[in-house]
């Protein structure tokens, strides 16, 4: 069989035309196109899920949470949250130091599963508020502290008050159920994905009246969330999409607004005049100004129609003409 290779002479004199340029090396096709490096082995956060769309159930679901701890705790703690993250497990886990309360939770329909972390801090001040006291937390913990019976108890009315209201939260997008699988003290044992998975991480910062600090993590498997990645790009497009809703809520707005008490005035006239002038006014002086066409009938302050005024029966009355139009 014939082969067409070049000789030693053919493959010297083609390295050195390339090498000074007499022999052109841009001539194929994509010579334009740019190579970017792509690790198999990890997920690219650039493409599935939004996190502006978790974003706004986070927004959601602290309303719930803020109205949930006041009614067990009878106080009203600070709890805001932070940016949603996408960073790698491992990653986070090394951010963590036992002892916590892991909690590791099914959220069905959704695979896999997630984990709330709550800070000791958050648990001790909450103990202290429920029995009547003003919140104060706890310092550093030997690693291997267990949470004791009314600790554990603490902890379990918190998920009670956080599982409901991230249900609220979740419902615009997907019905969802929160079940709590197992809980731990260290952080290395709550395994919900390898350590180069990526996850996404929101942290709610707690703040108690003595100024305790802690936080609660919620941590979701990125890859949990992107099969429902559509329904959540569509719901910040449109909405939470509660259209029924709204339209209640719209209905209940109209009806609160319709029965304000509003105070109504009719001006007749203006005269302009010097505060010398009022001051030498005596009883029985006579003003004298242009009647204008209409009247100006007045709402709380704010000028609403032009009115003829005259009467029905024995009662005077003012007849509406034109609504009035701001700036004319």
């Amino acid at each position: 069989m014939a082969t067409n290779l070049l000789t030693p002479e053919e493959l010297t004199a083609l390295t050195e035309g390339v090498m000074d340029g007499s022999i052109p090396v841009d001539t194929g096709f994509n010579t334009t196109a740019r190579v970017k490096k792509h690790d198999l082995a990890s997920e690219d956060s650039s493409l599935g899920v939004n996190i502006t769309s978790i974003d706004m159930i986070n927004e959601r679901f602290i309303r719930t949470f803020r109205l949930g701890l006041v009614d067990m705790l009878r106080t009203s703690p600070k709890v805001n949250p932070n940016q949603v993250e996408i960073v790698r497990f491992g990653d986070y886990l090394k951010t963590l130091k036992a002892p916590l309360s892991v909690n590791v939770v099914r959220m069905n329909p959704l695979r896999g599963n997630c984990i709330v972390v709550i800070d000791p801090t958050v648990v001790f001040s909450s103990l202290d508020s429920f029995f009547g006291g003003f919140g104060k937390g706890v310092g550093n913990l030997p690693p291997g502290r267990l949470f004791t019976p009314t600790e554990s108890r603490i902890i379990n009315m918190i998920l009670e008050v956080f599982f409901s209201s991230l249900k609220d939260a979740w419902s615009a997008v997907i019905p969802v159920e929160f079940e709590l699988v197992s809980s731990e003290i260290n952080p290395q044992f709550a395994q919900i994905a390898d350590e180069n998975d990526l996850v996404i991480l929101t942290r709610f910062d707690a703040e108690s009246k003595l100024e305790s600090q802690g936080f609660i993590d919620l941590v979701y498997p990125y890859a949990s969330l992107k099969p429902i990645r559509e329904r959540l790009r569509s719901r910040v497009q449109s909405g939470d999409g509660n259209e029924e809703s709204d339209k209640q809520w719209r209905v209940e707005l109209e009806d609160a607004v319709d029965s304000a008490s509003l105070e109504a005035r009719v001006i007749m006239g203006n005269i302009e005049s010097s505060f010398g002038e009022i001051e030498a006014m005596n009883e029985g002086d006579v003003l004298f100004f242009k009647k204008p066409e209409m009247a100006l009938l007045q709402v709380n302050g704010l000028p609403a129609f032009d009115v003829q005024v005259g009467s029905v029966g024995a009662q005077t009355a003012v007849q509406i003409e034109r609504a009035c139009i701001p700036g004319m």
